[in-house]
C-alpha cells in the first residue's frame, strides 16, 4: 500500500473510474496499464483502472478522472490509500465465453455488475461483445443477461391496470410512429411509459424527434410524475439509470456495427419500466436490419418467447420497411409532420396507418376494441389533447403549432429527370444525405419527400435543368425530395 496525493484531472470518461499513476509508483505497487488499484479515503472505497504516465502526474501523486472524484467526493490534495487490486472474477467468465462456453445467470450478473461499476476495461468489454457476436447467445443466456441488466439498475412501478409499451427494431427513416402511438394509447386509458433512444447512425431517433416538442432528458422520478398525470411520456432512456449496462454495451457495439445484445437490450428496458404488454415493430425489406419475411418471423418468435420468460406478453408487427415513413426525415421535419397528422391538418396515409395499427394491437391485447377506440381518439381530438398534455408536463409548449417548429432555412430542390413510379427507396442513402445536411444534431436539417403535379414541375423545370443533368446517374434522385438545412 502507498499513500498518494490526489490530482483531479478534470477528464470525463463516461462511467469509467480511471486513475493515472506515475510509472515509478506503478512499479512500486506492481501494477501495469489496465491493471486495477483499490482507492480508499476513510470510509469511501473504489476500484479504478490504471493508466501510467511519465509526466502527466508526478511521483507521489495520483491523477483521477471525474467519475472517481465525484463518487468518492475528493478534491485536489486529498490523500488516498492505494493498493493493488485483483482482476474482477467476471474477466474469467468473459474468457469462458470467448471459448464458446455458455454463461449461467450468476456469471451474466457478475459481468453486468462489473460493467456498471466500471471495473471492466474497454478491451475486456470489447472482447465480451465480440465473443457474443461470434458465437451467439442461447435463449437462456439472453434471458439471463436481460434479468441481470434489470437487476443492476432502477426499476419503476406504476399503479395502473395496464402498463403497455411499443418498440421498433428501427432501420426505416422518418418513423415518427411513437409520437402518434403514445398519445393515442394514453387517450384510450392505457399507461404507456415510453423510453426512447437518440440517433446513433440514423437521421433521427425518437428522442431527437420528441425533443423538438419538449424536454426529454428527465430523471426517473420526473418521468414517473409525468406518467402518473398523463398516462404516457416520451423520454430519453439514457438519463434514467434503467438497465444502465445496456447503454455501456451500446457504446462498445456501435463502432463495430454489431448488435449481439439486441434482445436483452430491448427486453431489459421494457421490464425495468414495468411493461406488461408489448408490441414490437419489426420493419422488413431491403435497407432494413431484417431483409426477408423469414428472418423477421424468426426474430418475432424469439422476441415473443423471451418476453414471456420475463413476464411480458408480447406481439410483433412485421411491417414494410423499403421506403421512408411519411414525407419527412429529420427531427424538426418529423415532429412537425406528426403534429400535423394528429391535428388532422394533413393526410399522411402510411404514417397514420402504421400508428393506428400498432395502437390498435396494444388495445386489443388488453381486451379492448382497438380500431374503434383509436378512431374515436383521433376524430374527437382526444389524441391531440393528450399529446399536448404530455408536452406540457414534460416542460414544453403545449400550444405549439406546426408553423412554430423551425426547420432549416437553406434548401435545395432536386427533381427526377423522367416520369415513373418509385418502387423502392434506398433508406440508408437517404439517411446518409440527411445526416450530411446536419441531422440530427441540427434539429432543423433533413429531407422532405414530395411529388409535384405537372404544372408545378413545368414552372420550375428551366432552373432545375442543369442540376438534373448533374445528378442524373445517382439512384438517390429517382424520387423527388427537398434537402433542408
Amino acid at each position: 500500500m502507498v499513500k498518494l496525493k490526489v490530482k483531479v484531472l478534470g477528464i470525463e470518461a463516461g462511467d469509467k473510474p480511471i486513475a493515472v499513476l506515475h510509472e515509478e509508483d506503478a512499479a512500486d505497487l506492481g501494477v501495469s496499464v489496465l491493471g486495477r488499484v483499490t482507492l480508499k479515503d476513510g470510509g469511501a472505497e473504489m476500484t479504478a483502472v490504471v493508466n501510467i504516465t511519465r509526466s502527466a502526474v508526478q511521483k507521489g501523486t495520483i491523477g483521477v478522472f471525474e467519475r472517481i472524484a465525484t463518487v468518492m467526493n475528493i478534491t485536489n490534495g486529498a490523500e488516498l490509500d492505494v493498493n493493488p487490486a485483483q482482476y474482477p472474477t467476471s474477466v474469467n467468465y468473459i474468457r469462458s465465453k470467448m471459448r464458446n462456453r455458455p454463461l449461467a445467470y450468476e456469471e451474466c450478473l457478475e459481468i453486468v455488475k462489473d460493467t456498471v461499476a466500471g471495473r471492466l476495461s474497454e478491451i475486456e468489454l470489447t472482447a465480451f461483445v465480440t465473443a457474443l457476436n461470434s458465437f451467439g447467445m442461447s435463449m437462456e443466456e439472453s434471458v439471463s443477461m436481460a434479468r441481470a441488466m434489470v437487476e443492476t439498475g432502477r426499476k419503476l412501478e406504476f399503479n395502473a391496470p395496464y402498463v403497455v409499451d411499443k418498440h421498433s427494431i428501427g432501420g426505416v427513416p422518418g418513423d415518427k410512429t411513437t409520437l402518434l402511438v403514445v398519445p393515442i394509447v394514453a387517450a384510450c386509458g392505457l399507461t404507456i411509459p415510453k423510453t426512447s433512444s437518440r440517433s446513433i447512425t440514423s437521421a433521427a431517433g425518437t428522442a431527437d424527434r420528441a425533443e423538438v416538442l419538449m424536454p426529454v432528458t428527465l430523471s426517473a422520478d420526473e418521468m414517473k410524475a409525468v406518467v402518473n398525470k398523463t398516462g404516457g411520456c416520451i423520454v430519453w432512456g439514457g438519463a434514467l439509470e434503467l438497465a444502465p449496462a445496456d447503454d455501456i454495451f451500446i457504446r462498445i457495439e456501435h463502432p463495430l456495427s454489431i448488435d449481439p445484445l439486441m434482445m436483452p437490450s430491448i427486453m431489459s428496458k421494457k421490464k425495468a419500466v414495468g411493461s406488461e404488454y408489448l408490441i414490437i415493430d419489426i420493419p422488413c425489406g431491403r435497407g432494413t436490419k431484417l431483409k426477408t419475411i423469414g428472418d423477421a418471423d424468426l426474430l418475432a418468435k424469439d422476441m415473443i418467447e423471451m418476453a414471456g420468460r420475463l413476464g411480458i406478453k408480447a406481439e410483433c408487427a412485421i411491417t414494410y420497411g423499403e421506403q421512408p415513413i411519411g414525407h419527412t426525415i429529420g427531427p424538426a421535419l418529423e415532429a412537425r409532420e406528426a403534429l400535423e397528422i394528429i391535428m388532422r391538418k394533413r393526410a399522411v396515409p402510411d404514417a397514420l396507418d402504421k400508428a393506428k395499427h400498432i395502437a390498435s394491437m396494444l388495445l386489443n391485447m388488453v381486451g379492448k376494441d382497438g380500431p374503434k377506440l383509436v378512431e374515436d381518439a383521433l376524430k374527437s381530438g382526444k389524441a391531440e389533447e393528450k399529446l399536448r398534455q404530455i408536452i406540457f408536463e414534460q416542460g414544453g409548449d403545449h400550444e405549439v403549432q406546426p408553423s412554430d417548429i423551425e426547420i432549416g432555412k437553406y434548401g435545395l430542390d432536386i427533381h427526377a429527370d423522367r416520369k415513373g413510379v418509385v418502387l423502392w427507396a434506398n433508406n440508408q442513402a437517404l439517411a446518409s444525405v440527411a445526416r450530411a445536411a446536419g441531422s440530427p444534431s441540427d434539429k432543423g436539417a433533413g429531407i422532405y419527400l414530395y411529388v409535384l403535379d405537372q404544372d408545378e414541375a413545368m414552372a420550375i423545370g428551366d432552373r432545375m435543368e442543369m442540376l438534373v443533368h448533374a445528378v442524373r446517374e445517382n439512384p438517390l434522385y429517382k424520387k423527388s425530395f427537398i434537402l433542408e438545412r
